[in-house]
């Protein structure tokens, strides 16, 4: 019998999955200097936030710096951490993500420096550690050669789609555990390295960071297709954190659309903090109320820059206002556009 990963395919994977697909299919590709650079910043997001998930601290500037060959100070095993998963990332267009010994091989440099015999299977137990109380415990060390061997057999064979292919591969790595270290940041690179596959967007697409953004519901979901001996709740979370890292990509693209007043208005906001009306207009040195509403205000707030903390009711008297994660990455974007 050829083993078949349980995965119900639910109606919110299938809303998903469409949404998801028609996005990807408006992306346009990047001219060669915009794609060199995007995928350098997002490369950067990616490592920072697969190493962040596993407990590395050093920050996106550390890593492009480390990068660039600089000096960082650091722990030297978060460095090398760092110096490792930039190596592997480089190589994203050499590995096949259909032959167990590119991942293997991968692992191998991901891992290099941090641990006994890297590249190898675990010959030992391990379990999977919440937040405070393991969750799971991975399969017997004798039985890993064969999951994997099954695993990949499936993934050669299987007609899923590659979004739906790639994350129950990804949740049945987890589940597998085949490395005594360094399973998280490999399951998310063979994810990321399927997608890209089937469309060069994903090489440049940052889902590592979008889950380091949810690392608790990423475990939970984990958990949950564990008890349930169904990879669907994962496969939800995953769609869920591509759809919204894809929808970044677009409002990146959409960027030069942008009117220079809504820039210069994502440019002042602070990142967190709420601010009123007229806080804004005196940062950007705007009399005008009119003409600040109607050219500045409301279109970050339509395009979903900016959010109200009193949304239900958009005239309260004490209405302030603050970016959005869509409307910082925007702020991150301009900024980096303009250095």
């Amino acid at each position: 019998m050829t083993y078949q990963p349980p995965c119900t395919i639910t109606p919110a994977i299938e809303r998903l999955l469409g949404k998801i697909c028609e996005m990807v299919g408006r992306l346009s590709v990047p001219a060669q200097g915009g794609d060199l650079r995007l995928r350098r910043i997002n490369r950067i997001r990616t490592i920072q936030g697969s190493l962040a998930i596993e407990g590395n601290t050093l920050t996106e500037e550390q890593i492009t710096a480390i990068m660039d060959g600089k000096r960082v100070v650091a722990p030297p095993r978060e460095i090398q951490e760092a110096r490792n998963a930039i190596e592997v990332y480089d190589r994203l267009e050499q590995w096949d993500p259909y032959k167990e010994n590119d991942l293997l091989a991968a692992h191998e440099i991901m891992m290099r420096g941090l641990m006994d015999a890297p590249g190898r299977y675990r010959s030992g137990g391990v379990g999977v550690m919440g937040r405070e109380e393991i969750i799971h415990v991975a399969p017997p060390a004798g039985r890993v050669p064969i999951l994997m061997c099954d695993l990949f057999d499936w993934l050669n064979r299987s007609e899923r789609h590659p979004l739906v292919a790639s994350s129950i591969f990804h949740y049945e790595f987890e589940f597998i555990h085949p490395f005594a270290d360094g399973n998280g940041r490999m399951g998310r690179l063979w994810q990321t390295l399927i997608l890209a596959r089937w469309n060069s967007v994903f090489a440049i697409t940052p889902v590592e960071s979008m889950v380091h953004a949810r690392q608790h519901e990423y475990y939970e979901a984990i958990g949950k297709s564990t008890k349930m001996n169904n990879s669907a709740p994962f496969v939800e979370f995953m769609l869920k954190a591509i759809f919204d890292v894809i929808e970044n990509i677009g409002s990146d693209q959409a960027a030069d659309q942008v009117t220079d007043q809504v820039k210069r208005l994502l440019r002042f906001m602070m990142d967190e903090a709420f601010m009123s009306a007229a806080e804004i207009m005196a940062g950007l040195s705007l009399s005008h109320r009119p003409t600040f509403r109607k050219n500045y205000l409301h279109p970050a707030v339509e395009l979903g820059f900016l959010e109200m903390k009193y949304p239900e009711n958009p005239r309260h008297p004490g209405q302030r206002y603050r970016l959005t994660p869509k409307g910082r990455r925007m702020k991150a974007l301009l900024g980096e556009q303009s250095s």
